[in-house]
């Protein structure tokens, strides 16, 4: 647990992914400060590249490869974005991307996997197929695993929004970000417990998947079983590294209802103008709900 990235590793990736990642826009809505009482700023990842957060993490950690090991490819298993990021971030390093994803995933994220130009290999949706396919493929291939969250350069990558957004907006009294396999969050609070010592970061993960609330009120890494929540993004386990900073460096975990998930990006819609899915609106709920109090914050 030692190989966990510090902020200069951010700023190293940060540096590595400027020429190929957007930096994106912090959004505000007075209609939403008067609802909530708060100065609200929202990072719009989901106008990044893929539409996610994930492509800093995948492209940090595609380039972050010699010649040697990019010859040989990158693999994941993912359902969702990270896949799609590694495959975009690939391409444009011109390696090949192997993918498991399970033949369940939604198939607007098959497609957008395939376009980008990654080698798909479909399994059982369980995670012991996951993996047990992803070795195989490895094996065959001999291509280098890139994890979607439990991995040094995916952390230090992810941490360059949240980097980003203290140098274009803060600074901050708190930073929230939804919490599933743990790489945003990760990356989050080590980028901003070295700008803003005193902010609090914050977790936020739905009810029905809250393996991260209770890992870290009993200090003891819980696995997620058979989550439910609309939050499709927020399924994953945490990982190992994942988990140990957020003991260094989170100062809560809170968890919301799938109502106010909804409530969240329904508001973000109607009077942001802004698509978002059920994960990132999971912040904006815990606010919603009361359980981060953002009075004239």
């Amino acid at each position: 647990m030692s190989f966990i990235p510090s902020f200069s590793d951010i700023e190293q990736a940060h540096a590595r992914i400027r020429p190929l990642a957007h930096r994106t826009p912090v959004f505000t809505s007075q209609s939403i400060d008067r609802i909530t009482g708060g100065m609200l700023f929202f990072k719009c990842e989901n106008l990044q590249k893929v539409g996610a957060f994930k492509f800093r993490g995948a492209t940090n950690a595609v380039f972050s490869l010699s010649e040697e090991e990019a010859r040989r490819g990158v693999a994941t298993h993912s359902s969702g974005n990270h896949a799609a990021a590694l495959a975009l971030a690939a391409r444009l390093r011109g390696v090949p991307a192997y993918i498991v994803m399970p033949k369940t995933a939604p198939e607007i994220k098959k497609r957008a996997v395939a376009g980008y130009g990654g080698l798909i290999t479909f399994c059982e949706p369980t995670l012991q197929a996951r993996e047990s396919t992803l070795a195989q493929v490895i094996a065959e291939t001999g291509a280098v695993e890139v994890h979607p969250y439990d991995n040094f350069f995916v952390i230090a990558g992810q941490g360059t929004a949240a980097k980003e957004l203290i140098e274009d907006a803060g600074p901050f009294d708190q930073i929230l970000a939804p919490v599933g396999g743990g790489g945003l969050l990760s990356g989050t609070a080590i980028a901003t417990k070295h700008l803003l010592p005193h902010c609090r970061v914050i977790a936020a993960e739905p009810l029905g998947a809250d393996d991260a609330f209770r890992s870290f009120r009993s200090k003891t890494l819980i696995p997620s079983e058979n989550p439910k929540t609309i939050a499709d993004g927020l399924l994953t386990s945490l990982g190992k590294r994942n988990f140990a900073v957020m003991l260094d460096k989170v100062d809560d975990v809170v968890t919301v209802s799938e109502e106010k998930i909804v409530a969240a990006m329904r508001l973000v819609w109607e009077r942001m103008k802004i698509i978002i899915e059920p994960s990132s609106a999971v912040p904006l709920a815990a606010i919603l709900e009361g359980k981060v109090d953002v009075a004239g914050k």
